[in-house]
């Protein structure tokens, strides 16, 4: 276990590495950011107060089932871009900011598809949630995580394939079984040292509450939202780098050239070692 999360440190470290190296990438997360608030302010705003997360009428399901359903198509849509630039940069290219848009835009009718189901099983777990109280939460919760990781590949088999969503939702579900296993820790790790850096910031913001210093603890939760952002940008790009890297070995048995040699391999060990096909990729 020991050796396990050490190489999941040297796959942190690795995506890092490929961000230093092209600063760009930080591109789509900030504009997935950005837009994303917006669609929030243009949920929100017009409703004068009322509750948009509500499931306790059709006019509520409606306009979260929308809400899910715009949000999610921005963060696949600049997802894609961000993984094409990642993908041609580990295949030694070099694609810009408006290449990985454009190739994004030429995927949009998969990119609504995916959208559509995954506001669908969004709307499914809120409701859960809403209906079930507490055990509910947790269902949800559970529920939520398997479903993030059987769909782990499915916007770059949709990315870097010929495939519809549900072919791609299936690939998804086989490459996962082949390839991760109980070998989660590397993608884990990701979110934990980000939330760990985070709940550092958080600490020490609730610090100042004790000075009765209102400017200080003004500057010091003003300097922690800042921080909150950064880190999910970065979060969000090192997650795109790693998710490739995977998706790549998965379909080749081979990891890209970029990352150290073993490193792939030693971190996430197929069960069963098939020899993949290239693909489309």
């Amino acid at each position: 276990m020991f050796e396990r999360i050490m190489r999941s440190f040297g796959l942190v470290k690795a995506s890092w590495r490929i961000l230093m190296d092209d600063k760009k990438l930080l591109a789509f997360p900030i504009m997935s950011g950005i837009v994303t608030l917006l669609v929030i302010a243009t949920f929100v705003l017009p409703l004068n107060g009322m509750d948009l997360f509500t499931t306790n009428s059709v006019t509520g399901i409606v306009l979260l089932f929308l809400f899910y359903l715009v949000s999610y198509f921005v963060v696949i849509f600049f997802n894609v871009g961000l993984i094409s630039c990642v993908h041609a940069k580990l295949n030694g290219k070099d694609m810009t900011v408006g290449e990985g848009l454009s190739a994004a835009s030429r995927h949009i009718g998969s990119i609504v598809a995916w959208a559509i189901i995954a506001a669908t099983v969004g709307l499914i777990l809120h409701m859960i949630e809403d209906r079930a109280g507490f055990l509910g939460q947790i269902a949800a919760a559970v529920v939520g995580g398997v479903w993030s990781l059987i769909t782990l590949f499915v916007v770059p088999v949709l990315a870097f394939e010929d495939k519809n969503v549900f072919s791609a939702m299936k690939e998804s579900l086989e490459l996962f079984k082949k390839t991760w296993g109980e070998s989660v820790v590397g993608t884990i790790s990701i979110t934990l040292i980000f939330t760990a850096i985070g709940a550092v910031g958080l600490l020490l913001a609730i610090g100042t509450l004790f000075t009765s210093n209102g400017t200080l603890i003004l500057v010091a939760f003003s300097l922690l939202i800042v921080l909150v952002a950064i880190l999910a940008i970065l979060a969000s790009a090192m997650q795109g780098i790693f998710t490739v890297a995977l998706y790549t070995y998965a379909k080749t048995g081979s990891a890209p050239g970029i990352f150290a040699p073993g490193l792939v391999e030693g971190a996430f060990t197929p069960v069963n070692r098939q020899n993949f096909g290239p693909g489309n990729i």
